[in-house]
């Protein structure tokens, strides 16, 4: 009897190992189907002609900074790049419009560090920064978020998609992770960044 109730709990390991298996399975495919939808979308958002129009090559940084500068994808790769893991844009509905297995970027937070925002002291604090992209989308953020909150350090210029440079979305574009809806602060074809201060 200890037999045979011994060869039945095996064979019922063996089933649900395979129906484990065979879930498994269907889940990562559902996964890949999900990505696929995603990336098809993304692509067909925008036409190459509007691509072309929106297309900026460089980045300025201006406003009330002691620095102002001009970057190109060249010169972001000579500053502190970061490797990122899965990215989603998700938009306010929840949905998400892209997705990209890895990317590469600089914190804006470097950006701003190397342009020196006009600081009279360390309590002139009162800045905002707006990130502009060429077909007039803007997000904003404020100095506390950047220089004083965990969103300092998940706000990126991403320049690479997926081991790519970025080409439909302009050359750089602004990511900031740290969103729970991250589709309103990713500005896409980003032209400048500018610092203003709170009058």
């Amino acid at each position: 009897m200890k037999i045979v109730t011994s060869i039945a709990i095996l064979i019922l390991q063996i089933v649900n190992a395979g129906c484990s298996n065979r879930n498994d399975q269907q889940d990562i495919s559902n996964q890949s189907e999900a990505l696929s939808k995603i990336e098809k979308s993304d692509k067909h958002s925008f036409t190459t002609e509007e691509s072309a129009k929106f297309l900026s090559n460089s980045l300025s940084i201006t406003g009330e900074v002691e620095f102002p500068l001009i970057l190109t994808v060249d010169s972001l790769k000579q500053m502190r790049v970061i490797a990122l893991d899965s990215l989603n844009t998700v938009c306010q509905s929840g949905t998400i419009r892209s997705h990209s297995a890895s990317s590469r970027g600089v914190l804006l937070k470097d950006i701003l560090n190397k342009a020196r925002i006009k600081q009279q002291n360390h309590t002139d604090r009162n800045f905002y920064i707006v990130a502009r992209a060429s077909d007039g989308y803007k997000a904003t953020f404020s100095w506390a978020e950047i220089f004083n909150n965990p969103t300092g350090e998940n706000t990126y210029v991403i320049f690479e998609e997926n081991n790519q440079s970025i080409t439909k979305k302009g050359a750089m574009l602004l990511n900031c992770t740290n969103d729970i809806k991250t589709g309103p602060r990713h500005v896409i074809w980003l032209k400048s960044i500018e610092v203003r201060r709170v009058d």
